[in-house]
């Protein structure tokens, strides 16, 4: 055969191959043998083999895995994959429901669908082949697991129909119950360990370096959320069946896994339904999804900082678990914080092992009244973290002593102060208490700050107690000699973490704010401080006022601001920083224009020539600043279609000024 014979041969394999895996692993059905596939996949592996320069990067031999991956890329999402606000209660979700009624106009659809608890995914197609595939990460950045999802079989390489040119599609990796169970049924017979729970073990599989391992374990997915610029759909419910006919699997209407309402008795409805049935499920879920259906409406809605306001998750009531408390011990964060522990008896629950529980502050440990060796009971709040949520007081022994919150810091034993108006207790000491200041460096090398790699607390910790840093600045000023000296280190390693640390040079003013770890300093709070006030020094010396003037910023945060620059040991670090060249100026972009300097203006509705997004950078590429809501402090709005009938009555009773798309348009083009 010749090369010209084999190109033809391998196109022809491939595609009934993938055709006779979307039959099979989608559709459920069996158009050929396991056999006849098989020979068919044999005789594609042995082309690619021969003419290794014809074998396709999404070729159906993928399937089978055998990649090795030393490193996953970190990645920037293109679409931020935004969490969901969570719910346990209905009421809320009625409050929820009316809040989108009076935010947006004219006739609502809801979409319900499940929440699969496994591994949210994002995979970008290209000319309907599969480009890549990302994990959630910090919701900014994922990690690129592309060799490894590319085994899951209900996942298309290629896809069939009229599919947009370049789209993302979003969903849930997860480990079906039949395959988990059979998987902790080998280990067992290999006398090795088992895997807690299907949620863990998917995360963890994806993880993996070696994709054979993966293609063996038998993972499987929803996809259902499209995202891009062309998707020939209104909303959220027509982009995910025109997704199934792409060659996606999606959750089926006629499973009942996903269902259209327009009322809140259709929503109840069908959270009645699973909360009942879900034990029935091949698959594990923790609670249902329900989106706004249009997509117009789903951006008029908007986002806050860290949660669409078009969506919310319901949440099913958690298990729960009794246990005898062993101890209570104290956790002192970076901030100084003190956080009690329960240390518990190991209880089975939700899947996992649980020893330890968060009893939060003082008030808790005081509402539940706690006295020593008393049984509790335990369940994981948010499904995540266990908490303590009573006690059988009938099994109390009658000399048991109640338990009192500590008075002075278990790390450095200095005396604990309860600030006025906060619920917990801090150790003051926060330049002496060894918590508190690898606590600071952790956070400042943590992913969401400055994303140094090589190193991570484990280091942070060894360079602290070999009396290498004292502070983040400190960590500049590491050299090789001393790295590579340290144990469990070596040339390798000592390489990686300074390329780590002068990389972090890039990283831009906003982030490296948020790195300082000023108490009440969040990422969204550190970029609206560092693009009003532009640099290290400004923020330094801004008045009380200059601060409380910045978007988001209240009292509280603006004395936690002062405060923090007014300890000279904070001065010292920025001091330090500076010298090691980091950026502590934003980077200014070229205006086009200034004529809205000085101006917020609040973008709401829907309209015609723009998208918002491009209506809010065109804002700020003239000076303006983006609000999210309107006050008095508003310029003006501009208002499309549909604009939301409360923001329409707030304007008129603050008498701020409606200016249409294309007086906007009109006005910056002068």
């Amino acid at each position: 055969m010749n090369k010209q014979e084999a190109a033809k041969r391998i196109e022809d394999l491939s595609k009934s191959l993938n055709h006779y895996n979307h039959q099979y692993y989608v559709l459920s059905l069996s158009e050929i043998s396991d056999y006849e596939y098989d020979l068919k996949l044999k005789e594609l592996q042995d082309l690619e083999e021969k003419f290794p320069e014809l074998a396709a990067s999404n070729s159906p031999t993928k399937r089978v895995g055998g990649d090795i991956t030393k490193k996953f890329n970190t990645v920037q999402h293109e679409y931020p994959m935004l969490s969901l606000s969570n719910s346990y209660s209905e009421e809320e979700i009625v409050e929820w429901e009316n809040r989108v009624k009076k935010l947006v106009s004219g006739q609502i659809n809801y979409v319900c669908e499940l929440k699969y608890d496994g591994v949210a995914i994002g995979i970008r197609y290209e000319n309907g082949a599969f480009k890549r595939a990302v994990t959630r990460g910090d919701g900014t950045k994922g990690e690129d697991v592309s060799s490894n999802v590319k085994t899951i079989r209900t996942i298309p390489l290629r896809l069939n129909g009229d599919f947009p040119e370049t789209f993302e599609i979003r969903g849930e990796i997860f480990f079906p119950l039949s395959s988990f169970n059979s998987l902790n049924q080998k280990r067992e017979e290999n006398g090795e360990e088992l895997f807690a729970n299907p949620r863990n073990s998917a995360s963890g599989t994806l993880k993996l370096q070696n994709s054979k391992i993966v293609a063996d374990r038998g993972l499987d997915c929803f996809l259902y959320g499209v995202y891009g610029t062309d998707l020939a759909a209104d909303g959220h419910y027509e982009s995910v069946l025109n997704a199934g006919k792409w060659g996606f699997k999606i959750p089926l209407p006629e499973k009942n896994y996903l269902k259209k309402t327009n009322s809140i008795e259709g929503i109840m409805d069908f959270i009645h339904f699973w909360d009942e049935k879900r034990a029935e499920l091949p698959f594990e879920i923790d609670g249902v999804v329900i989106k706004v259906d249009d997509y117009s409406q789903q951006e008029e809605l908007g986002n806050t900082a860290k949660s669409p306001r078009w969506a919310i998750a319901y949440k099913f009531k958690t298990e729960q678990a009794s246990s005898n408390l062993e101890s209570v011990s104290y956790q002192v964060g970076r901030t100084g914080a003190i956080t009690p522990v329960a240390n518990l008896s190991p209880v089975a629950l939700g899947g996992t092992i649980v020893r330890r529980a968060s009893l939060y502050n003082e008030d808790q440990m005081n509402k539940l009244d706690l006295h020593e060796k008393d049984v509790v009971y335990v369940e994981k709040g948010g499904e995540i973290i266990p908490k303590i949520v009573g006690v059988d007081i009938k099994q109390r022994a009658d000399d048991a002593k109640k338990i009192s919150f500590i008075s002075n810091c278990p790390e450095c034993d200095t005396p604990l102060k309860r600030i006025a108006g906060e619920a917990h207790y801090y150790c003051l000491n926060d330049t002496g208490c060894p918590p508190q200041i690898t606590g600071r460096i952790i956070h400042f090398i943590s992913r969401k700050a400055m994303d140094i790699e090589g190193i991570g607390a484990e280091t942070v910790e060894q360079l602290f107690a070999e009396g290498m840093i004292r502070n983040s600045a400190d960590l500049y000023t590491l050299s090789f000699e001393q790295i590579a000296g340290l144990e469990r280190m070596g040339d390798k390693s000592a390489n990686n973490l300074l390329k780590g640390l002068e990389d972090s040079k890039k990283i831009p003013f906003e982030r490296v704010l948020f790195a300082l770890g000023i108490r009440h300093v969040g990422e969204t709070v550190a970029k609206k401080i560092a693009k009003s006030l532009k640099n290290i020094d400004a923020i330094m010396h801004a008045s009380f006022d200059d601060l409380l003037a910045i978007d988001e910023v209240g009292e509280k945060i603006a004395i936690s601001i002062q405060q923090h620059f007014l300890v000279e040991d904070n001065q010292k670090i920025i001091e330090g920083l500076k010298a090691a060249g980091l950026n502590f100026e934003i980077e200014e972009k070229e205006l086009d224009s200034a004529i809205l300097a000085g101006k917020s203006i609040v973008v709401s509705g829907v309209f015609q020539t723009l998208s918002r997004k491009e209506l809010k950078a065109a804002i700020e590429a003239n000076g303006g600043k983006n609000v999210g809501s309107i006050s008095s402090k508003t310029s003006f709005i501009v208002a499309g279609e549909n604009m939301g009938p409360s923001k329409l009555e707030k304007a008129e009773k603050l008498g701020i000024e409606l200016v249409s798309e294309d007086q906007f348009i009109a006005m910056i083009n002068g």
